[in-house]
């Protein structure tokens, strides 16, 4: 599988010299110029490891990573020009992974990216990756490292289809109304004329499904709700 790689610098230069080096080991990098941009990012889209640097603009590198480990556990490597034991901790204690200082070489970072990479799939796949496993027919859920595959194929979701799919998955053979996927999914009450599942619920078909109109996987229940 092609681990993908999101990098958060202000430094232009910097974040497409990482992108090189990353690319042509075989990664697909996404860029930020600023945490605000890599939120967003994160919200749509899945990462396997998070570059992210300490010294930006609207919001630092360190309350970034706070913010990001509040929900996810991929890899954080931080950089910084400082070089500073106290910036080092600061950095490793808000929930950072790995620290390099600037100026880095580029291919240390390629090797420390690769490290940790190594590191996060081997935790995933250890003893303690069944329990996190729900497989259903050719569909397989990792909901620790929140990757789907079907067929063995890797499936990219966004945070909230993932939720849905899992909440359906872990719910198995019980229709869920839309109502209460809504609730548990956006932590907000649910209004009737909102039709924000049932969007996410035919981009997760088209993703998932092998044929969006004939679903195998997540099945209508007219007027009631959804069930797998």
């Amino acid at each position: 599988m092609i681990s993908r790689i999101l990098i958060v610098d202000d430094d232009k230069e910097i974040r497409n010299l990482i992108s090189v080096y990353l690319e042509n080991e075989g990664m697909q990098t996404q860029k930020a110029e600023d945490a605000i941009e890599a939120m967003k990012l994160l919200e749509e889209n899945a990462f396997d490891l998070i570059i992210l640097d300490i010294m930006m603009p609207k919001m630092d590198g360190i309350q970034a990573c706070m913010k990001i480990r509040e929900e996810r556990s991929m890899p954080i490597i931080m950089l910084s020009a400082k070089s500073e034991d106290l910036d080092k901790i600061k950095g490793l204690a808000s929930g950072a992974d790995d620290y390099l200082s600037k100026p880095f070489n580029p291919l240390e970072l390629t090797a420390r990216v690769k490290s940790q990479l190594r590191r996060y799939k081997k935790y995933n796949t250890d003893s303690s990756f069944d329990k996190s496993v729900i497989e259903i027919g050719d569909l397989t859920i990792n909901t620790d490292s929140r990757q789907v595959w079907v067929q063995r194929k890797e499936i990219r979701l966004t945070p909230k289809e993932f939720d849905i799919l899992e909440l359906l998955a872990r719910n198995k053979g019980s229709v869920l109304s839309i109502a209460k996927i809504y609730e548990a999914v956006w932590k907000d009450d649910f209004f009737k004329s909102d039709n924000t599942v049932m969007v996410h619920i035919t981009k997760i078909r088209n993703k998932i499904e092998e044929d969006p109109k004939q679903p195998i996987y997540i099945k209508t229940i007219w007027g009631v709700g959804y069930k797998i």
